[in-house]
């Protein structure tokens, strides 16, 4: 069995944890960039070697960093991120962070895409060293409003996330907005139209303006590519293409918990299956597990039902909560489920969500975990 790399990003740095073949011991090599926000980190799947980090480095500000020997030495990209400047009468853009990282089609190796805070989207096709604005996206008509403006309330800022590449066609595209929606690409980022019918708002706000709409995960199941779940401010969805039609799926949680949360996760072999985490997002959105009692969710129906998995957790006394990057599967047989936590622990599961067993504690606030075979 082949083992496991897990990416973990972190609010003061990057870590990798390499896994043993059995998954059950792992090997910590960091920290990597020790005391610069970390939002993301990601090993590119087509190669194997290369690994691409979106940091925010203190006081100079947001940049990219590239590792193509796996992290042993590391290079700053030569153009990062960044909005052009902007025209007379244009509203001034400036990127605080890059939050979102997405290799491109494996026909298209160096090709890489990174969601930014305020919302861009940006495309590199040397391996993440240049970055460029992706026009189609960024300059389309009302951009700036639909994403929210300058008055976007999302805590640590507005973002561009869940940038999905269809794994049959590298010209089709996704990606989410909070606030700004989800929207969708068939033509490599050229033009982009919304979809959001069925998604509900937070009452008493109009759901035919873009901006409310927050959804916090959107993943695309690996082995149907046509059904996508999502983790939203108002709940868990699905889509089925090639309908434009969410289907409210969390109501079938229990009421106790709720189906509020940011990470969802799907099987990577069975598109009936997927996980979540999630939290209390009652009153004032306290961000903690519901009760302080931690759980994970799983569906194996397509979300008709729901099943609690807790074995491994504390019982009481839990006020941490899973970001939208922060929990993830590998592609083992049975499935790992690996996630970190705000209070900087990291959890993994070889048993689909059954069992669980912390990997390491007294981490910095985690922002993002991947897994990729090493």
């Amino acid at each position: 069995m082949p083992s496991v790399i897990l990416l973990v990003a972190t609010r003061k740095g990057g870590w990798l944890f390499h896994g043993d073949a059995g998954r059950r011991r792992w090997r910590a090599d960091g920290p990597h960039f020790l005391g610069h926000v970390i939002n993301h980190l990601v090993l590119d799947p087509r190669d194997g070697r290369t690994l691409v980090a979106a940091g925010k480095t203190g006081h100079l500000g947001p940049t990219m960093f590239r590792s193509t020997d796996r992290g042993a030495s590391w290079m700053e990209a030569s153009r990062p991120p960044a909005f052009p400047k902007a025209q007379e009468g244009e509203v001034a853009r400036s990127v605080d962070h890059t939050f979102w990282l997405t290799p491109g089609h494996p026909d298209e190796p160096g090709v890489w895409y990174a969601g930014t805070s305020p919302q861009g989207l940006f495309r590199s096709e040397d391996g993440g060293d240049n970055w460029l604005p992706v026009a189609g996206f960024n300059d389309r008509p009302g951009a700036w409003a639909a994403a929210g403006g300058p008055q976007d309330g999302t805590p640590d800022g507005p973002k561009l996330h869940s940038i999905i590449v269809d794994p049959r066609d590298r010209q089709h595209l996704y990606l989410a907005m909070s606030g700004g929606g989800v929207h969708e690409s068939t033509d490599g980022g050229a033009n982009w139209h919304p979809l959001v019918q069925g998604l509900d708002v937070v009452p008493g706000f109009d759901p035919n303006n873009l901006a409310v709409h927050d959804p916090h995960c959107v993943r695309l199941c690996p082995t149907r590519p046509d059904r996508l779940y999502q983790q939203n401010h108002c709940g868990i969805y699905r889509l089925d293409r090639p309908s434009e039609q969410w289907v409210h799926i969390g109501k079938t949680m229990p009421t106790d918990v709720g189906d509020i949360g940011f990470p969802i996760v799907p099987h990577p072999r069975d598109a009936d299956c997927a996980w979540v985490f999630p939290m209390d997002g009652t009153a004032v959105w306290p961000r903690t597990c519901p009760g302080g009692i931690p759980g994970v969710y799983a569906t194996r129906d397509g979300g008709a039902s729901w099943t609690r998995h807790a074995a491994g957790f504390p019982h009481e006394q839990v006020w941490w909560t899973v970001k939208r990057q922060a929990m993830v599967a590998d592609a083992q047989d049975p499935v790992g489920l690996y996630f970190g936590t705000t209070s900087g622990e990291l959890w993994a599961s070889l048993d689909e969500g059954e069992n669980w067993t912390c990997v390491a504690r007294h981490l910095p606030e985690i922002y993002a975990v991947e897994a990729a075979a090493a």
